[in-house]
This record gives structure tokens, sequence and C-alpha cells, in this order.
């Protein structure tokens, strides 16, 4: 653990049959933690302290394969090819799960703006909030890469679905991107593609403009991670 005083803690844990790399990518000028990569097996945990302040995003890499000098690749949210992402987001579609801390609040959300890889569950444990949203968790546990719509599938080569893109990263056209004349929330709306995937994970990030059903607040909180 590395530690920090006045610190919140983030706990990662694997609920996953198989061994995952969660990733973490800090913030502007923030501080790294973990050298932005880990390994963890099925059942196993690991406790993160972060700074007073941090922001970032943790993600989990699946099916990965690195050697001895933690090179090499992942079928979902690779980072560039190496285990400790140092800094580096992972390619999507990931699900994320993202922090602001002491903005005074805490924020907190999981996010499908980059699409889908695997459930991913933020519970705060303790702490105190305002607000209808208060210390709430927050989860995308269904399988949505077993309910993906077929433009947004993305497949091995045997044809294992393996991941849900965003209709942004499928199409790149302004009205999913919420860009040009859509970038604005009057003017950035769900569409069917979001919806989706709003249906299967209520309280997570379907699209840019999501933010009042999920985005969520908490304070003096540490924070528990579940992949799967």
């Amino acid at each position: 653990m590395i530690g920090y005083s006045n610190a919140a803690v983030f706990t990662l844990e694997n609920g996953c049959m198989n061994t995952i790399w969660p990733g973490i990518q800090p913030g502007a000028g923030k501080p790294q933690l973990m050298g932005g990569g880990i390994q963890l097996g099925p059942g196993e945990s690991v406790n993160i302290s972060s700074p007073r302040g941090w922001s970032g995003r943790f993600w989990g890499r699946r099916w990965c394969s690195f050697d001895d000098s933690g090179k090499g690749t992942c079928v979902t949210g690779d980072c560039g090819g190496v285990l400790k992402c140092a800094g580096a987001g992972g390619a999507p579609p990931a699900t994320l799960a993202e922090f602001t801390l002491d903005s005074p609040m805490d924020f907190y959300d999981v996010s499908l703006v980059d699409g889908y890889n695997m459930p991913v569950s933020i519970t705060p444990l303790g702490g105190f909030g305002s607000g209808s949203y208060s210390c709430k968790t927050v989860q995308c546990v269904s399988d949505l890469n077993r309910r993906c719509p077929n433009q947004l599938q993305v497949k091995t080569k045997s044809g294992r679905v393996v991941g849900c893109k965003s209709a942004c990263m499928a199409f790149n056209q302004p009205q999913y991107c919420c860009t040009g004349e859509y970038g604005s929330p009057q003017t950035c709306k769900p569409t069917n593609y979001s919806r989706a995937f709003k249906d299967a994970c209520p309280t997570s990030y379907s699209y840019a403009y999501d933010d009042p059903t999920s985005t969520f607040t908490c304070h003096g909180a540490n924070y528990l991670i579940r992949f799967c």
C-alpha cells in the first residue's frame, strides 16, 4: 500500500472467474497510483491509498499476456502494451470507475461513455453526503456483452463478443459524440444505443450528458471497486 495522509483508500477486488489487470489513470497533474497497473487473480483484492484531492479512473483489462519486463497485450482495455499504464488510458471499449475527490465532496460514477468490457461497481465504505445521491452504491453488473447491439459488438477471431463499443466510437457522428451542433445538454439527447446501455445499467453514464442520474457524491469515505 502507498501511504498518504488524509487519504481515501480504494479497494480493488476481482470478482471475475479469471485473472484481470486493472488499469489506473490519474487526472491531469495528479499522482500515479501503483504505477498505473496491477494484476489480480480471481478473488484477490488490493488496497490503494490516494492523496487528498486525487482524481482519476480505474478500469479492468482482460485476457492479457505480459513478459517479465511488463510488456505485452490485453484483448480489452489495453493501455499501450504495458502492465504499468504510467498515465495512459485504456483502449475503448472499457467500463470506467471515475473519481474526483474532495471537490469539496467526492464525485464518482461508473461510465459507459467509452463503451463496456466488464461489470464494475463502486461501493462507498463509510462517509457522509448531501443530496439525493449520497454515498450510494453505483453499479453496472449486467453482462452487456451478451446484449450488445450488433453494430457495437467487438469480437475475437473466434466470434466471441468481448466488448460493446459506444455509438460515438462505432459511428463517429456528432449526434452520438455530443460534438459540433450537438455539443450541449440541450441538443445532445439519448439515442437508441445509449438507451440500451441505460436500460442495462440505470445508474451508469450512458452518454456524455447523462449527469443527473449518473453522478454520485460522498465525503470521507473509502471506496470498494469490484470487477464482475
